[in-house]
């Protein structure tokens, strides 16, 4: 346990960072794997709305530094191939 009082704030605002992190994380994940249950059967309309929310998703978790860059694109190029099967 921390003793200095900044120390003691470090911790706590860690913890709350933490659990916003997993969490967000958490619902990515399941967007991303609801978004691969779902594309075979959805009409072609709707993929470009769906592929434009996930990519919406995936910048703001980016944007936040949920996630580098990097892997923000390397999802988005999956799931528009995935969209475009």
């Amino acid at each position: 346990m921390p003793h200095a009082k900044s120390c003691k704030k470090r911790l706590i605002t860690s913890r709350k960072r933490n659990e916003r992190n997993r969490a967000n994380r958490a619902m990515m994940r399941s967007r991303i794997k609801r978004f691969h249950l779902n594309i075979a059967s959805t009409p072609a309309e709707e993929k470009a709305t769906l592929v434009s929310e996930m990519y919406s998703l995936i910048d703001t978790q980016a944007r936040k530094g949920l996630m580098p860059k990097s892997r923000a694109s390397r999802l988005k190029s999956r799931l528009a191939a995935a969209a475009a099967r």
